[in-house]
């Protein structure tokens, strides 16, 4: 409380970065290398009998052990599956398999592959391998949870591997309602009694003004928490909260919001238009209604035609990154789109790498720029 307090003699706003942490985290066990083995926590697990009541019949070996048969090897690792099989795997019956115990979790594979790099180094097909064999282990369709042996959790994006694809249409359709009441809908009100414990100690220590980013896998109660503390939500056109959109309509963005193109953790408006042309289309077909072919790389015109739509939103606020600003002027931009990128929250090594190129003295001396703004400001009233 006295560091907020503080902070208010300074700030009139502040941004909680990833409110959804607030609600429940995403806790990875130690033995796996990547996130997909990782659970929500705290949550409600579930029991057998209620995974059985949405209509499927409780397999544990086949449900929560890696599924791992021939035609997966093949698909997988191709004309390499002999050795995978031979090196890190041990026949269990007709064409099923299990990981050795001295390969069977991601950790170990990791341990084993650093080991042949201290030795021999690792070639391209060597880490191709790793990986691949960190998704076999992770291709099951449930996990124990880390406390209680007895429930379970689906596995996040199970649908995309060959554990789900194995399924029966019907038991397919019974995992998938399983699988979006238990993200979207079980832990609700849960999750709500865990925010309200500690936002609103932060929401009444000072008369900041209180954004957040909520972005992500969001269930229902986030909003309800949102509103009830009167905190902005963050608004992302090509990151819409609808699930059925594939682009937000700016319209219909909330007043109680902030509105903006890119932030620290996504790429720039510049090069998200160059890395996929058919979305970019798709966006100028749209949101912008236009039906000649979309221009690469972007133009600063259109830049100015999507931030001047962006500030004319109902939005509370639009606050939008220097590199979006620049983009209007091909003057001053920089040459090369990727070096704007800030932040790629994957990669450890790519971290806060942006710098302004411009001194604020050449800033303030270019005035066709800074008049463009102001009009663009002046006309959408913000």
């Amino acid at each position: 409380t006295r560091r907020f307090t503080n902070m208010s003699k300074y700030f009139d706003a502040y941004r909680i970065d990833h409110v959804l942490g607030f609600f429940r985290i995403w806790e990875i066990p130690v033995h796996a290398v990547h996130g997909l083995l990782g659970q929500f926590q705290p949550s409600l697990g579930l029991t057998v009998a209620e995974i059985e009541r949405y209509g499927l019949h409780w397999d544990e070996g086949f449900m929560t052990k890696p599924f791992i048969t021939d035609w997966v090897l093949d698909r997988w690792f191709g004309e390499k599956s002999g050795y995978v099989r031979e090196t890190f795997l041990n026949h269990t019956h007709d064409d099923c398999y299990e990981m050795k115990p001295e390969f069977d979790t991601q950790r170990k594979v990791e341990a084993y592959f650093n080991a042949k790099a201290d030795s021999d180094g690792l070639e391209k097909d060597d880490t191709e391998m790793r990986d691949t064999l960190y998704a076999l282990i992770s291709n099951v369709l449930f996990l124990r949870d880390h406390k209680d042996k007895n429930k379970f959790h689906p596995r996040i994006s199970s649908q995309l591997d060959p554990c789900y694809e194995t399924l029966w249409d019907k038991d397919k359709n019974s995992y998938n309602t399983l699988y979006n009441d238990y993200f979207y809908r079980r832990n609700n009100q849960y999750w709500y009694c865990e925010a309200m414990k500690k936002l609103p100690r932060l929401i009444d220590a000072t008369r900041m003004l209180v954004c957040a980013e909520d972005l992500g896998m969001v269930p229902d109660c986030v909003p309800w928490v949102m509103n009830e503390l009167k905190i902005l939500s963050l608004e992302i056109q090509n990151m819409p909260k609808e699930t059925n959109l594939r682009f937000g309509n700016l319209s219909h963005n909330p007043y109680r919001s902030v509105c903006t193109i890119s932030s620290h953790d996504t790429a720039t408006m510049r090069m998200w238009w160059d890395e996929d042309w058919e979305q970019a289309q798709a966006y100028y077909r749209d949101c912008l209604y236009r039906g000649d072919a979309a221009p690469h790389p972007m133009p600063g015109w259109l830049a100015r035609d999507i931030i001047f739509r962006h500030l004319a939103c109902p939005s509370m606020l639009c606050i939008l990154t220097l590199q979006d600003w620049l983009a209007t002027d091909e003057k001053l931009r920089l040459a090369d789109a990727e070096a704007e990128r800030i932040n790629i929250p994957a990669n450890p090594k790519h971290y806060w790498r942006y710098r302004m190129h411009l001194n604020l003295e050449d800033l303030l001396a270019a005035d066709d720029f800074t008049h463009t703004l102001q009009g663009m400001i002046k006309e959408t009233q913000r």
